[in-house]
């Protein structure tokens, strides 16, 4: 028997959690999730204006943070914002590799330039990431890779560039937990969401996929982003410590129906 409040595993007091493509959509909403349960952060970006802004609002609610304007393509830049991380408060004890861009376009008509760009900054991205992380990251520490249920199952709309991404950040993610979490003590499992209320998600194709998610989801609806923020905290944390090499679908039972 313990005496510990479960409610306590899902605090991150006096961890240092790297959040990357946190200007935007999800990356900011799981900065604020992760500053709310005691997370020192370092949140990375290209759009550093955005990333200042939200900096300075999560200091006057009393966190932490330190940004750094970051392209998750370039290696040199993810071996920099881990040793920025590394040597502001010695250690990196959760890494969210959220950055991410997706576009949908037919297999026929889509530019190589942009299949190659959207597999950089997905795929190789994270890897680049865990790899600069992985050295500076504390026995018990978690790495959660942003996948997304088109990982696993077809979309409605023509994307190979994204969906390959995807699925190869879960493939990748049961590696690095082979690799990682016995002889490191690192955890690493992929979140795969499905449709949420973002800035991706709200462009010009909004109501088609509001339309294609309540006809095939068994919730028929977007989710929010309390609902995946829930989600990254189980990850994140110490209430997942049994969980490596696996995927969290948080899709509102979209896959369930495909």
């Amino acid at each position: 028997m313990t005496n510990v409040n479960p409610l306590d595993r899902f605090r991150l007091d006096d961890k240092v959690v790297v959040i990357t493509g946190a200007s935007s959509g999800l990356g900011t909403g799981f900065a604020r999730a992760t500053a709310a349960v005691g997370a020192t952060l370092v949140l990375a970006a290209r759009r550093v204006d955005r990333l200042d802004a939200l900096a300075d609002e999560l200091r006057e609610r009393g966190a932490t943070v330190l940004t750094r304007r970051t392209d998750v393509a370039s290696f040199e830049d993810c071996q920099s914002l881990a040793e920025a991380a590394v040597d502001a408060f010695g250690r990196i004890d959760v890494l969210v590799n959220n950055a991410g861009v997706g576009h949908a376009r037919s297999a026929l008509r889509e530019d190589p330039d942009v299949f190659r760009q959207t597999v950089d900054v997905n795929l190789n991205g994270v890897y680049w990431m865990a790899r600069a992380c992985a050295p500076h990251m504390p026995e018990g520490s978690a790495i959660v890779n942003i996948a997304s249920v088109h990982g696993r199952v077809a979309s409605s709309y023509p994307q190979a560039a994204y969906a390959a991404s995807k699925a190869g950040v879960i493939g990748l993610t049961r590696d690095l937990a082979q690799q990682w979490s016995k002889r490191r003590g690192i955890r690493v499992n992929a979140l795969c969401p499905g449709y949420f209320d973002s800035e991706i998600t709200n462009g010009e194709r909004a109501d088609a996929l509001r339309a294609m998610v309540a006809d095939k989801s068994i919730l028929g609806r977007f989710g929010n982003q309390e609902e995946l923020d829930s989600a990254l905290l189980f990850l994140a944390s110490p209430a997942s410590s049994y969980a490596t090499g696996t995927s969290l679908v948080i899709d509102g039972g979209l896959e369930a129906t495909v």
